[in-house]
């Protein structure tokens, strides 16, 4: 199931049912795990772990070095985790060594044509990244978190579990968890519902996150002053308590 034309390292650890296209290149460090499947023309540099049935489409380039300046030819790497989609030209660099000396992707994520996710990201399970967008290196994506085409994300922001980015946002603060943003600079403007919705939450429970959104951003309080309100509700709602740990977490300050 590997194509004579493919070029493969033999440092590279290959498992069982991987199918391997034409031109594809697999350097040296590189594991890839059962039943992954690499169209034609995919780059795969190491170290790198690509975990089970992952599919890599056409001239894709995974796990090659980041361009990061203060980047000196340590050796890091990348882990990939299992049933990963990743799009035609889609790039994604390995970590720095000042940082986590790791870029990280979970599980079941979607990665569309030419994204790009930077060195020492953190992406987490079922998450979409839609054509062209692109994440600067040290940023960390929660869980079905979906990014749209053409979002920029700067480094070290944090986008927040089920949140959403619109199209062509340039997020260069935090998301909190659940939250829509739009806009160059992005601004908020609701809470994910819909995507609340289709993943099983109870109306009570997306209610309660409304209510808390509302508490951050509507009512016209510092969050000093509402902090009470809004541990009351996270009480409540372990689902509620998801969005204000991720407002306390915020370290560059929340988009507003």
């Amino acid at each position: 199931m590997i194509h004579p034309s493919a070029v493969i390292d033999p440092s590279a650890n290959i498992g069982t049912n991987v199918t391997i296209g034409p031109f594809c290149v697999v350097g040296p460090d590189v594991e890839i795990g059962d039943g992954c499947v690499l169209n034609s023309h995919v780059v795969l540099q190491g170290p790198t772990v690509l975990g089970v049935n992952n599919h890599i489409f056409q001239f894709a380039t995974v796990g090659e070095a980041t361009p990061d300046l203060k980047y000196q030819g340590e050796k890091t790497r990348l882990v990939i985790g299992d049933n990963n989609v990743i799009r035609e030209g889609v790039t994604i660099h390995r970590g720095t060594v000042q940082d986590r000396g790791e870029t990280t992707i979970g599980n079941n994520n979607l990665i569309m044509a030419y994204a790009h996710i930077g060195h020492d990201c953190v992406v987490g399970d079922h998450c979409i990244l839609v054509n062209n967008a692109a994440l600067a290196g040290h940023v960390v994506v929660g869980d079905w978190s979906i990014l749209a085409g053409y979002s920029l994300v700067h480094q070290f922001c944090q986008i927040g579990a089920h949140s959403f980015c619109g199209m062509g946002a340039a997020v260069n603060k935090d998301v909190p968890a659940y939250v829509t943003v739009f806009g160059n600079p992005a601004e908020a403007k609701t809470i994910n519902a819909e995507g609340l919705k289709r993943r099983g939450f109870s109306a009570e429970a997306i209610n309660a996150i409304r209510k808390a959104y509302k508490i951050v951003y509507r009512s016209g309080r510092t969050l000093a002053d509402a902090k009470g309100d809004l541990d009351a509700l996270a009480l409540a709602f372990p689902e509620v308590a998801v969005f204000v740990d991720s407002v306390n977490s915020s370290t560059r300050g929340i988009v507003r």
